[in-house]
């Protein structure tokens, strides 16, 4: 009898000749039904019989392994972002995998499908999670997202070191009600903006998965946007391994309400191509019963759980799991903080540091008095996903090493303050090795002080003088045993009441409850008390304040640094939205402090934050300097740079607005409506795209393009480029690290056509030194989505290419003409043109035409009316209107249809359409007034998925005229697929 329990080595899975996907279809055949359902959930059980491992989706690696311990941390992405270098991200992203790799060594069951990178465009600067992401620009992103993935996969021709996931497919930028709200991405959008960040790093085979988005797309879960995923597909030859978001399947029945049933849902997320479900943690009971009963049901075929696991066992098939001898990438254990990787994370720290601004204050002068004050004065901070540093070296830490006690100064303007409770009359004090807090203390105990520090939208933290050691509220016994401020919900933060008497009250920020102290011998304060009248009171006396202490430091400095900025879990993170762009007030205290006290010396602004901020217009800084979250390295990389052993290389990947009121409604994913992004906005900001200084002088001379013009108007662009010879000079006496950038413009563009970033090079200047730098334009992105023929295209007409140091500084221009067939006139009659495809949206919103295929449009929420656009349409021989339409609910329901022709506008349009030069909108005779033509009914009755056709004649027809604009008017509950005009 065959022995069942051990691998048979003849089996077609087991030969390392044959391809993965071979020998994955091979051992789906060898697994049972109960098995394959079992390796649908996140958590899948071994199946030892066949030789597989227990299997766990997902190690966490966004800058470095998390959660498993110490491990190196890099700079959040947005700060390796800042580098604008790929070459210096794959080198992180094999860092990172090295470690991972070691974790894995150390123990299997850590898996080798990791979470990152993240890949949403930084849309908008309010988003809690941007510290994630790379850029605001989709090209960039993908760059620079392609580059880490390729270090954490390895360059292996078969085997991956890891497979990176890229992160969140579609839509997301928002964490407010982020499970429940639906991103417009209008064809436009998701094609131009949305999707090139994800099929960068798939065409480049950098990436082997994909984790599916909480929020709805146009209407739909993302979890059942089947169409979406297989865009993502079609961009890679491997197969793609999609993830569900921790928790997400069951928000489709439980928040998003898109079925009512989770085994009808589950069903849904398998067809549209969820491979794995990342629900109920460990316990994978609720998935293989879902699964289970739709398999009964009918509901979905084995066919498509065969396919889901097939991908799962491809990407295991690709870490070697099957061939552990060939494996090139294993590592000991003990490969965690290699030398190599300690000096890694410095220079991407110091990579990553951006001159904002300097009036000379920078590089500080040899034998300069520096003084550092403020809140990062010393402080290195995680977020959410960083790791556990093996060290971390503060600024100031890192300015004395180089600059020597004596020439440094620090105070991190921080209210040192004794809390004395108004129930005993005694100091809260820090108690014994527990850390428990207590009111019996004597103010003069360093154990009794208390450092406190205003954050972010009202929330304080709490350092005991004695230990450094935060108050934290997590265990309802207060202690101060914290290291951080971290965890899912932060425990470490609270909020103050002052009372008119001028004492204050607690509350703990985690739980909302406040603090009390008990009627015990000690007098434990405990986080309990359900109202503020429950509350302790406690008297503040301030052993010294902050403002003092930092007025101390700064008097007599040649160079004062304040390091301002934000704690990554506090005021913006994952979960929450910032809820302001500006620095807190209390920060900005400090600088005025800093800048009274010290009237003679340069005054130099360091933010170190997860994200822009809006900054004063009267900040009146000598130099202002960024920087993210840098990691364990931080201290040392900025004092590189501020000393001037550095030169500065950072370059901001996403602009800093100037105005609040300038950044727009974060929940609009309309970028070109909105405005949003350097692309489409119309208000200057205050440091744009691609900003940053270097301590050279560089003058860009000229720019030569090999050509002029291109003659294929009408393609894609293919793989076609324009070649830029740029001649810039550094006039300055340091040398000088350039990033030159090439930006597209298209003026005379029929469509809102943006102000895109198309290439950029780095180039190091000696003093004096000339140097001709070569970019190449790749012509496909000058291309525009062409909502009528669904394809891109490069129309004909002159394009800018502006050359220069960021998108606001562009002193050369080149112009290149394309010349070729136009996009012709939309064909309306005899087609069926989908709403959604329009020109124009007004008080409409995109939405799912069935549960998982199509998409069609309703009326706003909150509008009684909205209408879609369709420009320059063939309205010859039209006689009759015939439309798909359905109701989002009872009463009125209709669609109005109505016709625009412009006389004087013919000829332009005709030439136009028999291949002449695009011309703008605003270049056309005065609009004619829109005629209704037909009015078309939606029946009553049917619900939101019952889909009818209805027809009407055109009354008055278009006199004849070969091309117009028609407008769809959707009127109450109307809800509008397709429309076609009928002779």
């Amino acid at each position: 009898m065959p022995d069942v329990t051990t691998p048979d080595p003849r089996a077609p899975y087991l030969d390392p000749s044959r391809s993965p996907r071979e020998r994955a279809a091979d051992l789906v055949g060898r697994l049972t039904r109960d098995e394959k359902i079992a390796m649908l959930h996140q958590r899948g059980p071994a199946v030892e019989r066949l030789g597989l491992r227990a299997f766990t989706t997902g190690a966490e690696v966004l800058h470095g392994v998390s959660w498993l311990g110490t491990a190196t941390v890099f700079p959040q992405p947005v700060g390796l972002a800042a580098t604008w270098d790929p070459d210096l991200l794959r080198r992180v992203g094999d860092a990172v995998g090295v470690e991972l790799r070691a974790k894995h060594a150390a123990d299997p069951s850590v898996s080798l499908n990791v979470w990152a990178p993240v890949v949403n465009p930084l849309r908008h600067p309010a988003w809690g999670r941007n510290e994630e992401g790379y850029s605001e620009d989709p090209y960039l992103t993908a760059e620079l997202a392609t580059a880490y993935a390729h270090g954490l996969r390895g360059d292996h021709p078969t085997y991956w070191r890891t497979v990176p996931t890229l992160k969140h497919a579609f839509g997301y930028n928002n964490e407010t009600d982020r499970a429940v709200t639906s991103s417009q991405l209008r064809p436009r959008v998701l094609r131009e903006y949305e999707l090139p960040a994800f099929t960068g790093p798939l065409r480049a085979r950098a990436a082997g998965a994909v984790m599916a988005a909480y929020n709805l797309v146009d209407g739909r879960p993302n979890h059942l946007a089947g169409e979406l995923l297989d865009l993502l597909r079609e961009a890679t030859p491997d197969a793609l391994f999609v993830v569900s978001d921790a928790a997400a399947p069951g928000f489709v029945v439980d928040l998003q309400r898109f079925y009512d049933d989770h085994v009808e849902a589950h069903a849904a997320m398998l067809r549209a191509g969820i491979d794995s479900f990342t629900d109920n943690d460990a316990d994978a009971g609720p998935t293989t019963r879902r699964v289970g009963e739709a398999l009964e049901r009918g509901l979905v075929d084995e066919a498509v759980i065969d396919r889901a696991v097939a991908r799962q066992l491809e990407l295991r098939i690709r870490t070697g799991e099957l061939d552990p001898e060939l494996d090139p990438f294993v590592v000991p254990a003990d490969a965690i903080d290699l030398p190599e990787h300690r000096a890694l994370a410095r220079e991407a720290a110091a990579r990553g540091v951006v001159v904002l601004e300097n009036a000379g204050a920078l590089p500080v002068a040899p034998g300069a008095v520096v003084a550092v004050v403020g809140p990062f004065a010393e402080r290195v901070l995680h977020d959410w996903y960083s790791g556990t540093p093996p060290y971390t070296v503060g600024l100031a830490t890192a300015l004395r090493e180089r600059l020597g006690d004596a020439h440094v100064r620090v105070a991190d303007g921080a209210d040192r303050i004794v809390l004395r409770s108004r129930s005993t009359g005694r100091a809260v004090r820090a108690a014994g090795a527990g850390h428990v807090l207590v009111a019996d203390g004597d103010a003069r105990d360093a154990a009794a002080q208390h450092d406190a520090t205003l954050w972010e939208s009202g929330l304080w933290t709490l350092h005991v003088a004695a230990t450094g050691l935060l108050w934290t509220g997590a265990r309802w016994v207060a202690h101060a045993d914290a290291t951080r401020v971290g965890g899912w919900v932060a425990q470490e933060t609270f909020r103050r009441h002052v009372h008119d008497d001028g004492t204050w009250s607690l509350q703990h920020a985690g739980s909302g409850r406040w603090l009390r102290v008990q009627h015990d011998e000690q007098g434990t304060l405990v986080a309990d008390g359900e109202t503020l009248a429950h509350a302790e009171r406690f008297a503040v006396e301030t052993v010294r304040a902050g403002a003092c202490a930092v007025r101390e430091s700064c008097d007599g400095a040649d160079v004062v640094v304040v390091a301002l900025g934000n704690d990554p879990h506090l005021g913006g993170r994952e979960t929450q939205d910032r809820p302001a762009l500006t620095l807190p007030t209390g920060m900005l205290a400090t600088w005025r402090v800093a800048a009274d006290a010290s009237p003679a010396a340069r005054h130099v602004l360091l933010v170190v934050s997860s994200y822009p901020y809006v900054l004063p217009e009267d900040l009146d800084a000598d130099a202002v300097v960024w920087t993210s979250h840098g990691g364990q390295e931080l201290g040392h990389g900025l004092t590189d740079v501020l000393v001037g052993d550095s030169e500065p290389t950072g370059r901001l990947a996403q602009a800093w607005p100037a105005r609040v009121e300038d950044v727009g409604d974060l929940l609009d994913y309309d970028v070109i409506a909105a405005h949003h992004t350097t692309w489409y906005a119309t208000a200057a900001p205050r440091y744009a795209l691609g900003h940053g200084l270097t301590y050279g002088e560089v003058a860009y001379r000229a720019v030569t393009p090999t050509a002029r013009t291109w003659a294929a108007a009408g393609t894609s662009g293919g793989d076609d480029e324009v070649a830029l010879t740029v001649t810039v000079r550094n006039d300055g006496t340091r040398t000088a690290h350039e990033l030159v950038q090439v930006y597209a413009d298209a003026p005379a563009h029929r469509l809102p056509y943006g102000h895109r970033l198309v290439a950029h090079a780095r180039v190091a200047l000696e003093p004096g030194a000339t140097r001709d730098v070569e970019l190449r334009v790749p012509l496909a992105r000058l291309a525009t989505w062409d909502v009528t023929r669904d394809r891109f295209v490069v129309e004909p007409g002159t394009y800018v290419l502006g050359v220069g140091a960021s998108a606001a500084r562009l002193p050369l221009r080149a112009s290149l003409t394309v010349t070729g067939e136009p996009v012709p006139p939309r064909a309306l009659v005899g087609h069926a043109v989908r709403a959604a495809d329009a020109d124009e949206l007004h008080d409409v919103e995109l939405t799912a035409r069935t549960r998982e295929r199509g998409t069609a449009v309703q009326v706003a929420r909150r509008r009684a009316r909205g209408s879609v656009v369709m420009s320059t349409c063939d309205l010859a021989g039209a006689r009759a209107v015939r439309a798909v339409v359905a109701r989002t609910g009872p009463g009125t329901a209709r669609v109005e249809v109505e016709v625009r022709v412009d006389v004087d506008a013919i000829p332009d349009r005709l030439a136009h359409a028999a291949g002449g030069t695009a011309g703008s909108a605003a270049d056309e005779a005065t609009e004619e007034p829109w005629r209704t033509v037909a009015r078309l009914e939606v029946p009553a009755g049917g619900g939101r998925w019952d889909w009818r056709t209805v027809e009407a004649l055109l009354d008055p027809g278009p006199d004849g005229t070969p091309l117009g604009d028609v407008r769809l008017v959707l009127v109450g509950a109307a809800c509008l697929a397709t429309v076609e005009l009928t002779p």
